[in-house]
């Protein structure tokens, strides 16, 4: 895939690391290993070269927001009620998103010592395998079409509006929204939603998710890179659901090792390539941000735009 990044700055790592000084990094090495993904590989290095830079910049994005606000509020002549500032997070499958979340998540709660931090996935917000079934759309998990866009929006407007919201929970075992089960989010400072449809133009919506955002962040990296990391994860999560009959993926358990490769390249192809090629990368110049991992997993470049 041609990566053309028009309308940004590139800034190198060594370059980047330099933004912020340097500082006691809030959290230990066994607290990263335990909210990276299993297949993702990050140290405390990173963390202090690339993720505090990164929280800084969010500082002066939530700085001007309020300013904007302040300033507005005296044009109108009247208060204007303080919003939730809402960080934006997509990216490929497999590409690493999750990990970012998270690490953010715990970065900014740590920095703004005061200020609650929400992070929602947009898995939540796809419709239910049965639904899907209905739809004949099972075959098209992850698409745009798959996606309750209109819950999705509206759960982001009622967080706007200071309301509070209950929302479906899924679960990467079963592979589907979980039953009776809900995430309740009390209207946050920061909250951070993380998915690969999250700039994507909602089918028949006038609304972009993405409007609702104050910044917004692209995890990028080589097809190649992604489709490897994608390759080892579903073999991984193999490993984990083999003596558990109720995890999705342990239909596959039964297989052969040709077999199972054959699988995960068939449905990286056909599905999660597809849907990057033709969803998830062109909004990529919708990000304010793009964070580009190397081969190592490591992020070796970052785009701002203009």
């Amino acid at each position: 895939m041609k990566h053309e990044f028009l309308n940004f700055e590139e800034i190198d790592r060594s370059t980047w690391q330099q933004l912020h000084r340097k500082t006691t990094i809030p959290l230990t090495q066994s607290e990263l290993n335990s909210i990276k993904s299993f297949n993702d590989k990050i140290q405390l290095h990173e963390v202090s070269d690339v993720y505090l830079p990164l929280v800084n910049l969010i500082h002066i994005y939530r700085k001007a927001r309020k300013d904007l606000t302040f300033t507005k509020s005296l044009f109108l002549q009247k208060s204007i009620k303080s919003q939730p500032f809402i960080i934006g997070i997509s990216g490929s499958v497999a590409v690493g998103k999750s990990t970012t979340s998270r690490l953010l998540q715990i970065l900014i709660a740590r920095t703004f010592k005061h200020s609650t931090v929400e992070l929602v996935t947009t898995d939540g917000f796809l419709y239910p395998n049965a639904t899907l079934e209905e739809m004949n759309l099972l075959d098209k998990k992850g698409f745009p079409e798959s996606y309750d866009m209109e819950k999705l929006i509206g759960f982001l407007d009622n967080i706007k509006n200071g309301i509070n919201c209950e929302i479906p929970v899924y679960s990467h075992e079963t592979y589907d929204i979980v039953p009776d089960k809900s995430q309740k989010i009390q209207v946050p400072d920061f909250l951070i939603v993380e998915g690969i449809n999250v700039f994507q133009n909602p089918q028949n919506q006038r609304l972009y998710v993405s409007d609702y955002f104050d910044v917004s962040i692209y995890v990028d990296a080589e097809v190649e890179n992604i489709e490897t990391w994608y390759l080892e994860r579903f073999q991984k999560l193999l490993k984990l659901a083999k003596n558990d009959s109720s995890n999705y993926y342990h239909r596959y358990t039964r297989l052969t090792y040709p077999e199972i490769i054959a699988v995960a390249q068939n449905t990286w192809k056909n599905i999660n390539l597809a849907n990057l090629e033709k969803y998830i990368e062109p909004t990529r110049n919708r990000a304010d941000i793009i964070l580009h991992k190397a081969e190592n997993h490591e992020i070796d470049k970052i785009y701002l735009k203009k």
